[in-house]
């Protein structure tokens, strides 16, 4: 309740503070606190694993045939990428995944438009899996309250500006937990994507939650 209190409020008005408490709620009351919401979205990071694996041009990723992809558009890998890093079962969380891993690429594409989706760097695919999480955190988001977010503002398109405003929070605070793992010199790689990713998440949903202290 009090997280749809605050998030109303801030689809009202637009205020940082309502925001910033409505996902503290969200964590604590929606998921019982940020330990146990990091075990629920534990998929993620193995999503991310798998995702690492598809991307990794030294991995031989046997869902992933490579050169059946050479000339092929970048759409098509890209749904390829998805298909290998996170089949379809029917779920919303693998949708929301499968969506979440189609954006990440999507952003490394708009910056990087001669980028091979196939021949990534390190840098390159760290990058991808640091988006992939966060798009991924807000989609689960949007899929419990985003509804209620959008009934509570003025207008539709006023409505989705709160959306991107609460996806962008979410984004900085997932890339700062990254930054300050590389920071303490925790770099990450295919063996341990999985934790790294876990790890990132486990921070940023106390950082969410730290906002009610």
């Amino acid at each position: 309740m009090s997280a749809r209190r605050n998030l109303a409020s801030f689809a009202k008005n637009g205020d940082a503070v309502s925001m910033r408490r409505g996902i503290g709620h969200y964590v604590s009351t929606g998921y019982g606190g940020s330990s146990t919401m990091s075990r629920r979205l534990g998929s993620i990071s193995t999503t991310a694993r798998s995702l690492s694996r598809a991307l990794d041009p030294s991995n031989a990723d046997p869902s992933l045939d490579r050169a059946l992809l050479q000339g092929k558009s970048a759409d098509e890998v890209i749904d390829a990428v998805v298909e290998a890093a996170r089949p379809q079962d029917g779920t919303q969380d693998a949708e929301a995944s499968r969506e979440a891993i189609r954006s990440a690429l999507s952003d490394l594409l708009r910056d990087h438009t001669d980028v091979d989706v196939l021949n990534l760097n390190d840098q390159q695919r760290e990058f991808v899996i640091e988006r992939y999480a966060a798009h991924d955190v807000y989609r689960r988001f949007s899929l419990d309250v985003g509804k209620h977010l959008l009934d509570n503002a003025p207008n539709a398109t006023i409505g989705l500006a709160r959306l991107k405003q609460v996806r962008n929070y979410i984004r900085q605070t997932i890339a700062e937990s990254f930054r300050r793992l590389r920071e303490a010199g925790q770099r990450m790689t295919t063996a341990n994507v999985r934790a790294t990713v876990a790890h990132a998440l486990a921070e940023s949903l106390a950082v969410f939650e730290g906002y009610l202290a």
